[in-house]
């Protein structure tokens, strides 16, 4: 470990926190209403779009509706991209000639990007054109990341709101999302890459000649434009198979700084709409010192785990740490960094690849995954998914006082602590149930490029980052199989929508019930004790699931290894 590497982490804290509360104070005026700077351009713009689609703006929906739109809107993106992919030999912006993306594959990636994970059982640049990128994958970025502060601000207004059965209209809160917050972000996010040195054109791939006198193919197009909202949606895709460690889809370390930020500053920025939301800012900023203790605990291990290395490579005398999967222009520090804000985030982009880390280095962002996404998660998803385990904390909180619990005036009964337990619950469910699958089915276990713990921990890693909407690979495993392209959608599909189903039963419940104010008995939610008490309860019950696993993948290869074994 350097003073340089913890610069660049303190760096990166710094201006990630100094953005939480500019960016969640214009945040909620847009979902409130109210006019911004930029509503004299955009506000014609989204009243022309309701008008199109037939939409009363003013017009707000019970929570079923809400959901129901929700799932419609997202069956019509799933038809979209699947009948992008299976008819791309026939159509425009095809420079490549690529030809027609096989059914089962076309499957698992219309699932993957209507859900916000992103799996990527393809090589973008070898497999995809011009046109799928931009108008099947890069659209989808933009429409499941709105979704997601959509659904989120709608909890939010279950907290907030006192005796109503509404919780805003999903076509308004999508449409807001989207022309006000991920627009123009993208927009200047994407020219500045294009400062840097990343592609944008939709020119054909460009034939070099090698000093050898070989002949090269380089892969461009539409790069900078789908970087900056797969970045700044916690979406994750690359548009080519190397992700974010190609030299065209992250060229510099200021270009690298730049993505981590988009990465997590809507995430974080969620908290603070949240407390300005229910009218008590600490609120905010309560939720998010768990999601950053839990942070900084990852950074820590991770950067450690892969500045010391391996008994190996310090027997050989490497000491300089573990440089293997990881690129040379960006070094330890900002790959360890990248490795833990891209798994706390829900965003699955990677600058090294995971496989190659120690065996407690990678075990760090599997860890991330499994507790649900909640380290400041994906845009919108992760604040819903810690509200999940705030209201499970306050539940206990309240036994121990004996008394009903309360969070920020509202009562917390039987049917919210039921509902936040069954989406927590079906996550495990797809993380352990299907790996237990893989691991003894031969055509699955055929996949896996290491064996002992370490190939354990490829489709450990795989089937969580599938669920939590991640998107990331352990980059080991083959995953382009029948079984694998149908398993891997089916966990996207259950890890993204069982869980917001129950959310919005409880943004709905929530919303309904009177709001009371505090008394001598209310447990603070503000301060050092409701901290601890949530990032106890996260670790326990990410513990209680998830030791075992983690022991026969990451722990027992880490034992192994300081015993001289190798996978």
């Amino acid at each position: 470990m350097t003073v340089i590497g913890w610069i660049q982490i303190i760096l990166f804290c710094v201006i990630v926190v100094a953005l939480v509360k500019p960016l969640g104070g214009y945040m909620t005026r847009v979902f409130a209403g109210e006019r911004t700077l930029l509503s004299p351009v955009l506000r014609p713009v989204e009243a022309g779009l309701y008008w199109i689609g037939g939409v009363d703006e003013n017009r707000e929906q019970h929570w079923l509706t809400y959901t129901v739109g929700m799932l419609l809107f997202h069956v019509g993106g799933f038809l979209i991209i699947y009948a992008l992919m299976r008819l791309q030999a026939f159509l425009p912006f095809n420079p490549a000639g690529q030809s027609a993306v096989a059914e089962d594959l076309s499957f698992n990636t219309a699932i993957s990007f209507i859900t916000n994970t992103n799996w990527q059982n393809y090589g973008g640049e070898s497999t995809l054109s011009y046109l799928v990128q931009m108008l099947g994958l890069m659209h989808q970025n933009f429409l499941s990341a709105a979704t997601g502060i959509a659904l989120a601000v709608a909890l939010i207004r279950g907290f907030a709101r006192s005796s109503m059965r509404t919780i805003g209209n999903f076509w308004v809160d999508v449409t807001r999302a989207t022309l006000y917050v991920l627009l123009p972000i993208c927009v200047v996010a994407a020219l500045f890459l294009v400062w840097q040195g990343m592609p944008q054109t939709l020119g054909p791939y460009v034939d070099a000649t090698t000093l050898e006198g070989a002949k090269q193919t380089i892969a461009v197009g539409p790069v900078a434009s789908q970087v900056a909202i797969k970045m700044l949606g916690t979406n994750g895709g690359g548009f080519f198979n190397a992700n974010a460690a190609h030299p065209f889809e992250n060229p510099t370390a200021l270009s690298n700084l730049l993505q981590m930020l988009l990465i997590f500053i809507l995430g974080a920025a969620m908290t603070n709409v949240f407390g300005r939301m229910v009218g008590n800012q600490r609120q905010g900023w309560a939720i998010l010192t768990v999601m950053g203790v839990l942070f900084v605990a990852g950074v820590i291990i991770t950067y450690w785990a892969e500045a010391s290395g391996t008994s190996t490579l310090q027997a050989l005398g490497l000491t300089g740490g573990n440089m293997e999967g990881k690129e040379v222009r960006f070094g330890i520090a900002a790959s360890s960094l990248f490795a833990v804000v891209t798994t706390a985030a829900s965003c699955g982009a990677v600058n090294a690849m995971h496989d190659s880390f120690t065996a407690l280095g990678g075990m760090i962002p599997l860890i991330n995954m499994q507790l649900g996404e909640i380290i400041v998660g994906g845009v919108g998803a992760g604040l819903y998914g810690m509200l999940l385990f705030v209201v499970l904390a306050i539940f206990v909180a309240g036994l121990m006082v004996g008394r009903t619990p309360e969070y920020v005036g509202k009562k917390i009964e039987a049917r919210e602590v039921k509902m936040a337990m069954l989406a927590i619950l079906v996550l495990p469910l797809m993380y352990l149930g299907w790996t237990a699958v893989a691991v003894v089915l031969p055509s699955a276990v055929a996949s896996m490029a290491n064996a002992g713990p370490h190939g354990f921990t490829e489709v450990l890693y795989a089937f969580t980052s599938a669920t939590g909407n991640n998107g990331s690979a352990f980059a080991g495993l083959s995953g382009n199989t029948f079984f694998y392209n149908l398993t891997l959608a089916c966990s996207m599909f259950v890890g993204r929508f069982f869980m917001i189903v129950p959310a919005m039963a409880m943004a709905g419940s929530l919303a309904g019930k009177k709001s009371i104010p505090p008394s001598a008995g209310t447990f603070p939610t503000t301060g050092g004790l409701f901290v601890g008490l949530v990032v106890g309860v996260i670790l326990i019950i990410g513990g209680l699931t998830f030791f075992p696993a983690l022991a026969l993948g990451p722990i027992v290869e880490h034992l192994a290894m300081n015993g001289g074994a190798l996978f």
